[in-house]
């Protein structure tokens, strides 16, 4: 699994590439690769959790997704994660 976690500003850029990153993230859960995906409660960031076969196919979805290079969109940290309880 690998956590994604993104940093929210004030961008207007971000609100406006919104619609179809979401869209986006709705195939990957559909097909099985987005666990979850959600802001914060402040709005100041969000937490997606994947469940991919590998790293590769983990940085081409990041790759694949302009909002993560949209202004106002910053990755935080991006890692491999291991859980134990599910």
């Amino acid at each position: 699994m690998y956590i994604l976690e993104l940093s929210f500003g004030e961008d207007p850029d971000r609100l406006a590439a919104r619609p179809a990153h979401r869209e986006r993230l709705q195939a990957l859960h559909q097909k099985g690769w987005l666990v979850m995906a959600g802001p914060f409660s402040d709005d100041s960031g969000a937490l997606l959790i994947f469940d991919v076969p590998d790293a590769e196919v983990f940085a081409a979805i990041v790759a694949e997704d302009p909002y993560y290079r949209t202004p106002g969109v910053t990755i935080v940290s991006q890692r491999e994660w291991s859980p134990i309880v599910r």
